[in-house]
């Protein structure tokens, strides 16, 4: 019998808005699932932890903004402590995953396929989490 793989949660931590996406249980697709609207890392966490029990995820990827130049900054400093509090409150591995450039990238999808301007702060950040667990999930195919 075949092993079933879980699935993994896509983390595009914001200021007010943090991003979700799942992936497909065979770990090839990433589809955006929504955000949570809070800037209260506590609350972030909760949710993140409620919706990776929702869609019974085996793995934790959380965008890491990492400086152009390769340097750490503020930032990225949020973010390893969000994952510091995250890793108290579950067993469920995280990794951290470079997120340069996602942002814009999702701007450019966004532009190109005519979204306006009161629709985007909607979906860009699920699409910024979509992109960075496609990009997590290309980067680790056997």
């Amino acid at each position: 019998m075949a092993e079933t793989k879980k699935r993994m949660l896509g983390v595009d931590l914001g200021d007010a808005r943090t991003g979700l996406a799942v992936s497909d249980a065979l770990g090839m697709l990433a589809n955006g699932i929504g955000y949570i609207k809070s800037g209260h890392p506590p609350k972030i966490a909760e949710e993140v932890l409620r919706t990776a029990k929702e869609y019974d995820v085996g793995l934790i990827v959380i965008g890491n903004p990492i400086n152009m130049n390769g340097t750490y900054g503020p930032r990225a400093e949020k973010i390893q402590a969000f994952v510091e509090l995250l890793e108290t409150m579950t067993d469920i591995p995280i990794v951290k995953f470079d997120e340069r450039l996602t942002t814009a990238a999702a701007h450019r999808i966004l532009n190109e396929t005519n979204i306006k301007s009161g629709k985007r702060k909607t979906v860009i950040d699920t699409l910024s989490a979509q992109i960075i667990l496609q990009n997590y999930m290309d980067s680790h195919k056997s």
